[in-house]
């Protein structure tokens, strides 16, 4: 919360240096609970940061579904194609630690703002290489630096469902508002697999995908700019939300040592690096077994859609009980086992129906762990700002995704003389030839199974924000004054 300065002094639990006019009204606050408001505003910011994340992974992952059809259309290889998802998690990261510092230090608005505009002016810059004016040889890098402006633009929204969570949303509803605003980035990628397998049916519909992302583009920036008119409520939905966060580099400084987050932060991290290799890869992994394009994007749509609806699933069981890390775990170990089931299903033909079951069963319960894993975080780190330990989980993923997407590439091998005989959904055309994907897909697992290891033996969490609430709550009680129901306008 803004406040003008006055003479610092210590938080008395947490060591933290605040003002005397955030105590002041802190203290104001936590006095009277019935002051304590949530309202009706939080569902339409909550919507806008939904339409912009999900526009930007749409301008993400257009091209994945359809690696053949971009690699006609622009005169490029597989891996140039890679390269263009691959772009945003290198571009993320430098973009990152900027985005979450601002987040912290100007706010939800300007950060919602900004992150709408980098999805209109990447996506626009992108359409540029439909035109025949541009010379050939330039529509690539031209296609590369739309991704990467759309990338930086990522940041600025991935970071902000805990923020919008904590600051508009009481204590019961903080989960679920993590859930949607952080699930409509994979609805995104699940509207690109239907989308793009349906409307790319040769190399020339690719501009019908491009003018459409920028069409969804414009319309987040419309909505940000008209709809968005304050970082803050009139009032704080909860204690913790009335308490002031700490400065970036304090919060950052003081995360050194909590060795449990840096535990989360890596194994929640390498959960999203492998989603994003899955996705990816998905139609390659699939093509040599003779599963077309339509095939692949139902798959990832399956996992997606199947992952939205564990999300919520496990997002209403956090808001209810409390039991986020039983929930992660759970859904970790799950998660584990159903992408072994899927690797191995993927290697055989004609088992469409055990691929896309164990590729379901994968996103339902992969998906459920990362939006409380969110909200652990958060509580792990209290009173740290929300956007420091958001960024740090999704800034692991995007670094571990980078060495995995590389790695992959690099370690999947040529077909075998006998594999190479039978047919391919992506037959070879001399220049594009299907791969072998079993030592990529063996490794993935492995490390899968490393983080399952790390998040259900070694790490503990500790409610630190919780645990701050029921203190002043208890503390209001021992007063005489009831604990008064949040005030819904």
């Amino acid at each position: 919360m803004e406040t003008n300065t006055a003479e610092n002094v210590a938080h008395p639990e947490y060591n933290v240096i605040v003002t005397e006019n955030v105590l002041d009204q802190h203290y104001q606050y936590l006095k009277d609970p019935s002051a304590f408001k949530v309202y009706r505003q939080r569902w339409t910011i909550l919507f806008i940061i939904a339409v912009i994340n999900f526009t930007n992974a749409l301008i993400w992952i257009m091209f994945s579904p359809v690696t053949d059809m971009t690699s006609k259309y622009y005169g490029i290889s597989f891996m140039d194609v890679n390269w263009l998802s691959l772009v945003y998690l290198v571009a993320s990261i430098p973009s990152g630690f900027f985005a979450s510092w601002m987040l912290d230090s100007m706010g939800l608005r300007a950060s919602i703002i900004l992150a709408a505009c980098f999805n209109f002016i990447g996506s626009g810059l992108r359409n540029l290489t439909v035109f025949s004016f541009i010379p050939s040889h330039i529509r690539f890098p031209l296609l590369i630096g739309g991704q990467v402006i759309a990338a930086c633009g990522q940041t600025f929204i991935m970071f902000t469902p805990a923020k919008v969570a904590a600051l508009w949303f009481g204590d019961n509803q903080r989960a679920i508002a993590t859930t949607i605003a952080s699930m409509s980035n994979p609805l995104g990628i699940l509207a690109a697999n239907i989308l793009s397998p349906a409307l790319v049916k040769k190399e020339d519909d690719l501009k019908i995908m491009l003018w459409l992302c920028s069409a969804v583009s414009l319309t987040g920036v419309i909505l940000s700019l008209c709809f968005v008119r304050s970082s803050l409520p009139p009032t704080p939905p909860s204690p913790s939300a009335a308490a002031q966060s700490e400065p970036f580099f304090i919060g950052i400084k003081k995360l050194r040592t909590n060795y449990q987050f840096w535990l989360l932060a890596f194994s929640i991290g390498g959960g999203l690096a492998l989603f994003t290799a899955n996705t990816t890869f998905l139609e390659q992994i699939l093509c040599p077994q003779n599963y077309d394009n339509n095939f692949a994007g139902l798959c990832g749509a399956l996992m997606i859609a199947a992952g939205a609806v564990g999300a919520v699933i496990a997002g209403v069981i956090a808001d209810k009980t409390k039991k986020f890390s039983e929930v992660t775990k759970i859904g970790f170990c799950l998660s584990t086992l159903c992408g072994i089931a899927f690797v191995q299903m993927a290697r055989l033909r004609e088992q469409a129906i055990a691929v896309a079951t164990s590729i379901t069963l994968f996103g339902f319960f992969g998906f459920a762990i990362y939006p409380t894993s969110l909200e652990m975080a958060v509580e792990l780190t209290y009173p740290v700002a929300e956007a420091t330990s958001t960024g740090i989980i999704f800034l692991s993923g995007q670094i571990q995704g980078i060495v995995f997407m590389l790695l992959a590439q690099y370690t999947a091998q040529p077909l075998s003389s006998h594999a190479a005989t039978l047919p391919k959904a992506c037959p070879s055309t001399g220049e594009f030839d299907p791969q072998d994907w079993t030592i990529p897909n063996l490794i993935i697992n492995g490390v899968g199974v490393l983080y399952c290891i790390v998040i259900t033996l070694l790490f503990r969490a500790k409610y630190r924000r919780m645990e701050e609430e029921i203190r002043i709550k208890a503390g209001n009680t021992l007063q005489g004054k009831l604990d008064s129901p949040v005030n819904y306008i």
